[in-house]
């Protein structure tokens, strides 16, 4: 089991790992829409937030010697059902290889967050 940390996606906000490597797997750990550069949420809609996440979780992946198309399972948070259909469209640009997923309605996620992704790879 290996670690992993990159400075191209937001550090870990809590006692966490931004991702373990064990064996050919990468586990991502849950990723919010923090632009690693400010540290901060900017966008404000769940479009441009989907997208944010995506890009952090590619750059942990890349980090990793993975990628998206390798991704194999995803478990999706998002605090309003109703911007299903718009966090759909930006999932499916990313996740052509259509891994298997959850997606769930929460309460609230960190930072006041709209979405938080969650993967599992292969390297």
């Amino acid at each position: 089991m290996k670690r992993l940390s990159t400075g191209k996606a937001p550090q870990a906000i809590g006692p966490y790992s931004q991702a373990i490597v064990s064996g050919d797997l990468v586990f991502v750990s849950g990723q919010l829409p923090i632009n690693p550069d400010t540290g901060v949420i900017s966008a404000t809609d769940i479009t441009t937030q989907t997208e944010q996440v995506i890009k952090n979780i590619r750059a942990i992946l890349e980090e990793a010697g993975s990628s998206l198309s390798k991704v194999v399972k995803t478990t999706c948070y998002i605090t309003n059902m109703l911007d299903f259909r718009a966090f759909n469209e930006v999932y499916a640009e990313y996740f052509t290889d259509k891994p298997a997923r959850a997606c769930v309605e929460v309460s609230k996620l960190p930072k006041n967050s709209l979405v938080e992704i969650e993967v599992i790879a292969e390297r």
